[in-house]
C-alpha cells in the first residue's frame, strides 16, 4: 500500500523518474557542443571520469539523506541536523528549485511555441527569417508568457496526482517517448549525405585538446547534468523503498543521462555538418541554428523535414517536462508537509510562486528590458544566481554534512540497505564525499565565477 506521503511502486519507476529529473535541455544544447569542441571522445572519457569523481558520490549522498528521513528536503536535513544549522541546506534547495522552475519554464514554453509552429508550418525561410522569428517571439509581451504558464500548469497537472499516479506514471510514458523520438531524429540525421563528418567530429578522440580547462568543463557539466544541489534527488529519494539499491540506482541514472547526452550529439552534429553549419550551444542552438539546419538538410524531402522538426521539438518539450516535474515536486512536498495542508493545495502554492517568477523572467527577455536585477535581465540573474552560487553551495554543504556530521552508521545502513547488500566500496564512498567531492565542487564554483 502507498503510504500517506506516497512512494515509488517499482524499480523501473525509481530509475525513470529520477533519470528524468536529470535529463533536460542541458543534455541537448550543452553537452554535444562541449564534446565536439573539447576533444570528442577524449572529452567523453574525461566526463565519465568526472561522473565517478563527483556525480555518483554526490547523488548517493543526497539519496542517503532523502531516504533516511522520508520527508521533504527541508525537513530531511533538519531531521538529521537536529538543532544544528545544517537544516538550512534543505530550505536553500527548496528556494533554489522554485527559481529554476520559474525561468526554466520560460525556455520550455519556447519549445512548446516551436512545436506548435512546426505543426502548422510557420518556421520556414532562410537563416535570417529563422533568427528574426525567434527575436520577435521572445520579445513579445504575451505569447512567451502564455506558453510559460501553460507549461507550468501541465507540470502541475502531473505532480498534483501524487507520486505513483502522477510522477511515476508520467515518467513511464514520457521517458520512453523521449528516447524513441531521439532515436528517430538520430537515424534521420545520420542518414544524410556528409553526416559521417559530424559523427567523426563528435567521436574522434583528440587528446591534444584535453587540458585543465576541459577538466573543469567536464566537471561542471557532470555536476549540472545530474541535478546535484537542487534537492530533487533528495526529494525523490524520500519516496524510495528500503529495498532500493542506492548505489546501483545512481549508476543506472548516470548511465541513462550520459547516453541521452551522447545521442543528442548524434542528432545535432551529423545534420549540421551535412549542410556545412558549425553549431553553437545554448538557446541559439535549438531556436536559431537547428531550425535552419533541418530546413537545409531535408529541403529535398520537405515531408521528412516536417516530421523531424516536430519530433525534435516534441522531445525537447518532453525533456524539459521530466525536469520541471521534479522541480515542482520539491516545493509541493515542502508546502503540503510543512504547512500541514493537502497535496493539492501545496501544489497550487508552488505553481503560483513559479508562475510569478516565470512572468518576470519572460518579460525581461525583451518585452520589458527595464526588468533587471544587478544589471542583468531577471532571466539571466536567476540563471546566474542558481548555477553559479546556490547549486554549488548546496551540494558542497551536503557533502560536508554527510561526510563529517551525519553518524557513519546511518550512512552505512542506507548504502548497504541495513546489511542486506555487500558494498565493499563504502569506505571509498565516504572518502570521496569527505575529501574529493568538496574539492571538485569548489573547482566548479570557482570556474563558474571565472576565477579559474
Amino acid at each position: 500500500m502507498e503510504n500517506s506521503r506516497g512512494n515509488f511502486g517499482s524499480k523501473l519507476g525509481v530509475i525513470l523518474a529520477t533519470a528524468g529529473s536529470a535529463v533536460g535541455l542541458g543534455n541537448i544544447w550543452r553537452f554535444p557542443y562541449m564534446t565536439g569542441q573539447n576533444g570528442g571522445a577524449a572529452f567523453i572519457l574525461v566526463y565519465i571520469g568526472c561522473i565517478f569523481l563527483l556525480g555518483l558520490p554526490g547523488m548517493v549522498a543526497e539519496f542517503v539523506i532523502g531516504r533516511h528521513s522520508a520527508a521533504n528536503a527541508a525537513r530531511a536535513y533538519k531531521n538529521l541536523a537536529g538543532r544544528g544549522p545544517w537544516g538550512v541546506i534543505g530550505y536553500m534547495g527548496v528556494f533554489t528549485s522554485m527559481i529554476i522552475l520559474g525561468f526554466y519554464a520560460v525556455v520550455a514554453g519556447w519549445c512548446l511555441q516551436y512545436l506548435f509552429a512546426s505543426l502548422v508550418g510557420q518556421i520556414h525561410g532562410d537563416a535570417t527569417f529563422v533568427k528574426n522569428y525567434f527575436t520577435t517571439f521572445s520579445s513579445d509581451p504575451f505569447r512567451p508568457l502564455i506558453w510559460t504558464v501553460v507549461f507550468i500548469l501541465v507540470t502541475h497537472a502531473v505532480v498534483v496526482k501524487g507520486v505513483r499516479k502522477g510522477i511515476e506514471k508520467a515518467s513511464k510514458i514520457l521517458m520512453p517517448m523521449l528516447f524513441i523520438l531521439l532515436l528517430i531524429v538520430v537515424v534521420a540525421s545520420c542518414s544524410l549525405p556528409g553526416a559521417m563528418k559530424g559523427v567523426e567530429f563528435l567521436f574522434h578522440p583528440d587528446f591534444s585538446k584535453v587540458n585543465q580547462k576541459v577538466f573543469y568543463e567536464a566537471l561542471g557539466q557532470g555536476f549540472f547534468s545530474l541535478s546535484l544541489g537542487t534537492a530533487c534527488l533528495c526529494t525523490y529519494a524520500s519516496y524510495f523503498s528500503r529495498q532500493t539499491n542506492l548505489v546501483g540506482s545512481a549508476l543506472q541514472i548516470a548511465s541513462i543521462d550520459t547516453l541521452i547526452a551522447i545521442l543528442a550529439g548524434l542528432m545535432i552534429f551529423p545534420a549540421a555538418f551535412a549542410v556545412g553549419v558549425n553549431p553553437d550551444s545554448g538557446p541559439s542552438l535549438i531556436f536559431i541554428t537547428l531550425p535552419n539546419v533541418f530546413q537545409q538538410a531535408f529541403g529535398s524531402a520537405p515531408l521528412i523535414g516536417y516530421v523531424i522538426s516536430i519530433a525534435f521539438y516534441a522531445l525537447l518539450a518532453l525533456a524539459a517536462l521530466t525536469s520541471t516535474i521534479s522541480m515542482h515536486e520539491i516545493g509541493t512536498a515542502f508546502f503540503y508537509e510543512e504547512l500541514h495542508i493537502s497535496r493539492k493545495k501545496g501544489a497550487w502554492i508552488e505553481t503560483t510562486v513559479c508562475v510569478i517568477i516565470g512572468i518576470f523572467c519572460s518579460l525581461s527577455c525583451g518585452a520589458v528590458p527595464a526588468l533587471k536585477l544587478f544589471g542583468m535581465s531577471v532571466m539571466n540573474f536567476c540563471d546566474m544566481l542558481t548555477a553559479n552560487i546556490l547549486l554549488p553551495l548546496g551540494s558542497f554543504l551536503t557533502c560536508i554534512f554527510l561526510g563529517w556530521f551525519i553518524p557513519k552508521q546511518i550512512v552505512k545502513d542506507e548504502i548497504t540497505n541495513w546489511g542486506t547488500l555487500r558494498h565493499t566500496a563504502y569506505g571509498l564512498f565516504l572518502f570521496m564525499v569527505r575529501f574529493v567531492c568538496p574539492v571538485c565542487i569548489a573547482i566548479v564554483f570557482l570556474h563558474q565565477l571565472g576565477v579559474i
